[in-house]
């Protein structure tokens, strides 16, 4: 794997975590509680592949929770 496609995946791996971040909190402020966040993170491929999907498809999900303060 080249640098280019590293800075790609870095690239955007920030971007969603700052995102997500905001997102996150500004919901917790719109819904405050004491009930923890429940919270699923899901990476999956959409790219539209020429011919046959590759195997095993790319996935990843990671499940927590934040718990308000």
């Amino acid at each position: 794997m080249d640098s280019t496609s590293r800075d790609d995946i870095r690239k955007m791996l920030k971007s969603f975590g700052i995102q997500a971040d905001e997102a996150i909190i500004a919901h917790l402020a719109r819904h405050p509680g004491d009930v923890p966040l429940q919270i699923r993170i899901t990476l999956e491929d959409m790219t539209d592949y020429p011919g046959e999907e590759p195997e095993p498809a790319l996935f990843l999900e990671v499940v927590g929770e934040v718990r308000r303060d």
